[in-house]
């Protein structure tokens, strides 16, 4: 019978302890975000897809098409080529194709460029029904923005 009346009162506390908590965090104002109405700032930290990078001096794309971002991809979505450049050495980025269907956000890419011209972009409402729309033009993307 004790035994009985000292689980009832544990039980009770336990209650007790529950509905405190329950009415603390009731009085605390909400943190929730209304998503789509507002927003907040992203994280410098943030992985979305890539992004090409603008040089501004050279009004082109930083790529040097090296190739090391498509062979550091173990999901082999990114596909590039590059076509011999007119006016000085080297080569000129012509196709930078990203399947993201198969994007695992690694950052492997991103960290063999050794020109920085491949980032996360800060993107994050990229939803759709459609797989065509996640296959992206990277370089039309990236001349799109700048004109």
């Amino acid at each position: 019978m004790i035994r009985h009346i000292i689980q009832l009162t544990r039980d009770f506390m336990s209650l007790l302890t529950g509905l405190r908590i329950t009415f603390e965090q009731m009085l605390k104002p909400a943190i929730t975000v209304q998503y789509p109405r507002k927003t907040i700032p992203m994280s410098k930290n943030f992985r979305g897809r890539i992004a090409l990078v603008w040089d501004d001096a050279k009004h082109e794309p930083k790529c040097t098409v090296c190739m090391l971002c498509e062979k550091a991809c173990p999901s082999k979505c990114i596909s590039l080529t590059g076509v011999k450049a007119e006016n000085r050495p080297g080569r000129t980025l012509a196709t930078y194709q990203l399947d993201f269907t198969k994007c695992s956000l690694c950052g492997l890419c991103v960290e063999s460029c050794k020109f920085d011209a491949i980032r996360f972009s800060d993107e994050y409402n990229s939803a759709s029904t459609r797989k065509e729309d996640f296959h992206y033009d990277l370089l039309e993307r990236v001349r799109r923005n700048r004109s």
